[in-house]
């Protein structure tokens, strides 16, 4: 004798609609068996499902229901295809919005990570685009997200990493002397502004960090990596010192500490007096201290060594001389002596 279902209470037939509206609204198109599948359920409950959805809705505004007022099926589709299409939608769709600018932000948002080397799944970002903008209470404003001049070297990097092969590139090192780079790229991650790559370093067999903006010529090249990111424990600090960073003291301001926490060596003995932090940085040279200072005006101030306050001093009163005489030379770099 073949099995029964057991009998299904009102209320587990309500909470199977409100899970089968919902479904059927993010597939615009949706055959039952995929249908069933999905809700692990057979065909045929599916299809009793759709033709109740048929005939269900809200009174409008001459409290009887009317044409507008019940879900639409298509249903010469429903019928002779066995597909399921959705074409008016009561109730459900009065539930809040976003506004056409929050979708269109979050649309920017999404092209933003889209460029990115992590987020391999642009399919799967291009289809959440799309329902924000269908979801949306109005057609969002079409945005795009600025350019940089990091934009090609991340396309390169992501690049790298869809064929699998290295990346290479001129970098500025702490001494503050060029060379070449060849890495496994693993991770691109920003600070503010700025992004880096995290990767492994074939020339010193381990992981290192390095910021784009400071790399010149990159390229892919034809040789496959060894290294991947399930493969090399990364750890969560973006910066790990070396021997050769240079030690700063600074000055600066409790409520900014937190901006600079990955920059301050963890055996720090920091000291606060009126809402100001004493505190040490590590930097791998003078030029990377300029930017992180340049980054905090009013907020961070460099106490010693004096080479670091000198360095720090010329390059700031160059650019405010800059802003009287655009002519006016920019000092040369000054690296740790």
């Amino acid at each position: 004798m073949a099995k029964q279902n057991p009998p299904r209470l009102a209320q587990d037939k309500l909470a199977f609609l409100l899970s089968l509206v919902p479904y059927l609204m993010d597939h615009d198109r949706v055959s039952v068996v995929d249908a069933a599948a999905h809700f692990g359920v057979p065909p045929e409950q599916i299809r009793d499902a759709v033709r109740l959805i048929g005939v269900s809705g809200i009174p409008g505004e001459t409290a009887t229901y009317q044409h507008g007022d019940l879900f639409d099926i298509a249903w010469d589709t429903f019928e002779e295809t066995d597909e399921i299409v959705l074409t008016n939608l009561v109730a459900i769709d009065e539930s809040p919005r976003f506004s056409a600018r929050e979708a269109a932000a979050l649309i920017a948002g999404l092209q933003y990570l889209s460029s990115l080397p992590e987020h391999a799944d642009r399919e799967a970002i291009a289809s959440l685009s799309s329902k924000l903008s269908r979801g949306a209470s109005a057609a969002p404003s079409s945005v795009g997200v600025e350019a940089s001049e990091t934009d090609a070297t991340l396309a390169l990097i992501r690049m790298s990493v869809e064929k699998g092969v290295r990346f290479e590139f001129g970098y500025l090192n702490s001494q503050g002397q060029g060379e070449r780079r060849v890495v496994d790229p693993l991770r691109i991650e920003s600070i503010d502004a700025d992004w880096y790559l995290r990767g492994w370093d074939h020339g010193r067999e381990a992981v290192r960090t390095f910021r784009l903006d400071r790399m010149s010529d990159p390229a892919m090249t034809t040789k496959p990596i060894t290294h991947e990111a399930r493969d090399v424990p990364l750890p969560d600090a973006l910066f790990e010192g070396s021997a050769d960073d240079l030690i700063v003291t600074i000055d600066i301001a409790a409520a900014a500490l937190p901006l600079i926490a990955d920059y301050v060596p963890d055996d720090t003995v920091s000291s606060e007096h009126d809402g100001i932090v004493r505190t040490t940085v590590r930097v791998s040279h003078y030029h990377g201290l300029k930017r992180l200072i340049a980054r905090m005006p009013g907020v961070a101030t460099v106490i010693e060594p004096a080479e670091a306050r000198a360095v720090v001093q010329e390059w700031a009163a160059a650019g405010a001389a800059r802003y009287l005489d655009p002519t006016a030379p920019v000092p040369a770099r000054r690296e740790a002596k």
